[in-house]
């Protein structure tokens, strides 16, 4: 942010939707900021501070805010690592909440327009925060059914059950904040972005498109093989030179 007061630069931010805590409504732009749990009320303060350098007129700030994301090459999502890339690797993806609840989910190529979109928007767009538009929302059997579907085999998947999960808390820090996360598996998750989509674009790419891009691009990194660099030639040692040519005695 510093380097937007010194240019004179105006701010997008591409931010998620922890600051607005375990809510039971759709999410909206207004939804008072949570001081709930560790990563959501940390989430809140950023949001408070560009909401503060906009205010005092220091730089103009507008914030892209969207759910959770997937796409390809994206590993750190749900539909990342232990979903879509380990269903591309013959696995079964791995959930860690219901398989039966909506979830609205955005695509990052939509969250990069999202972010083109408000950058070149006029200066009345700033000052606030705008949810990226999703495809309608499906549950996570759907979704990855559809990434099944596009890899040619049958849906498998697991879910870790939430004891389980509080267990493996206890050793390990990642899933200790997942815990903490729960909000956003254990309920329908939906995300209310009509006013981006009133202001500029609604036509979200559909999970037929962006779930089988993903699905295609995990297998098509499973499958590339590197070709091995070339062996270095042996050094030769004096062992190895080549004898020099004795002259014919005369």
């Amino acid at each position: 942010m510093a380097d937007c007061v010194a240019a004179s630069a105006r701010l997008v931010f591409v931010d998620n939707l922890y600051m607005y805590g375990p809510q039971i409504q759709p999410l909206t732009e207004d939804m008072p900021l949570t001081t709930y749990g560790i990563k959501p009320r940390i989430r809140a303060e950023i949001t408070k501070m560009w909401q503060t350098a906009h205010a005092t007129g220091k730089v103009k700030v507008a914030a892209v805010q969207a759910s959770d994301f997937y796409g390809p090459g994206v590993t750190q999502s749900v539909l990342g690592e232990t979903g879509l890339a380990a269903m591309a690797k013959g696995k079964p993806a791995l959930l860690l909440g219901s398989a039966d609840l909506v979830h609205d989910l955005a695509y990052v190529p939509d969250v990069a327009r999202a972010t083109i979109t408000l950058l070149d928007a006029p200066i009345d767009a700033y000052g606030q925060a705008w949810h990226v538009p999703c495809a309608p929302a499906r549950t996570y059997r759907q979704v990855l059914q559809i990434g099944a579907d596009a890899l040619g085999q049958k849906l498998k998947f697991s879910v870790l059950p939430p004891l389980m999960l509080g267990l493996l808390g206890l050793f390990m820090p990642i899933l200790r904040e997942m815990k903490e996360m729960r909000f956003q598996s254990d309920r329908p998750y939906r995300v209310d972005a009509s006013r981006f989509a009133k202001r500029f674009w609604s036509d979200a790419t559909p999970f037929e498109v962006g779930v089988t891009k993903t699905a295609l691009a995990f297998r098509s990194l499973g499958l590339s093989v590197v070709a091995p660099a070339p062996r270095p030639s042996p050094r030769r040692g004096p062992q190895n030179l080549p004898r020099p040519e004795r002259s014919p005695r005369g």
